[in-house]
């Protein structure tokens, strides 16, 4: 079942998903060569506890961390280590969560690590907007996979492939609700979008081929042919007036 969030609760999450934007806004400042995954953690766990909230991830599913933390060809979910310190030259993806008085806050975003490639730029680049195109058409009316069919045929367009085995999803009391939110299908088909309901939308966007596999410790996944991958993750309400990002800073 799909919720419809009343004005009310859309603050609460607003108010979730603005400390979810405020962590990665820090995390995205201390993105440096030489730190370590573990230390990220640690500054996002610090920030969260210490506003009241607690971290959605850790726990979820027997996930150990507060952040997923993928680096370069890791897609998602990669785990926090001591031993993983950032090179300058990476991409790493940071998505974090937030459970704030009983609402939930979901985002991400793709950052490099000091200089980087022109190709590992783009690929950022693209997927950002991928992002931006698909909370462009989440409007009372729409059909959801048109939101979908925008972030596959941006990415395509520009030779990457888009991941199939992992979606975004609507959220609220949950970290996930229905419904999944591909990244790819046919325009015009999929639930009828409606004022009130709230998604975390997540292109992941691929350098190579959109084939995915899972690491042996049972969460990191990465490109098959271990090219490089990207994620952006906005949480946005759908309302009369447009679609509302509730997990952007202000300004």
């Amino acid at each position: 079942m799909i919720v419809l969030r009343s004005r009310r609760e859309i603050e609460k999450l607003r108010a979730a998903n603005q400390m979810v934007a405020g962590v990665l806004e820090l995390l995205r400042k201390k993105v440096k060569p030489g730190i370590t995954t573990a230390a990220l953690d640690r500054l996002a766990e610090d920030a969260i506890v210490s506003q009241g909230a607690r971290p959605a991830f850790k726990g979820y599913a027997g996930f150990p961390a507060t952040l997923c933390t993928s680096i370069n060809h890791e897609i998602v979910h990669g785990i926090p280590s001591p031993r993983r310190k950032l090179r300058e030259g990476d991409i790493i993806s940071i998505d974090v969560g937030v459970c704030l008085n009983g609402y939930y806050g979901d985002a991400a975003i793709t950052v490099p690590v000091g200089e980087v490639s022109p190709a590992a730029r783009r690929l950022i680049e693209v997927t950002r907007t991928c992002l931006d195109r698909a909370i462009a058409r989440a409007c009372p009316g729409e059909r959801l996979h048109t939101l979908s069919h925008s972030v596959q045929e941006y990415a395509e367009s520009h030779g990457f492939g888009v991941v199939r085995d992992f979606v975004g999803h609507g959220i609220g009391t949950e970290l996930h609700e229905p419904p999944q939110i591909p990244n790819y299908g046919r325009p015009g088909t999929g639930l009828l979008l409606k004022s009130g309901m709230v998604l975390a939308i997540e292109p992941m966007i691929n350098q190579g081929t959109w084939e995915v596999e899972v690491l042996s410790d049972g969460w990191t996944a990465v490109t098959r042919d271990r090219k490089l991958s990207a994620h952006f993750e906005h949480t946005i309400a759908i309302t009369d007036d447009g679609p509302e990002i509730l997990s952007s800073l202000p300004g």
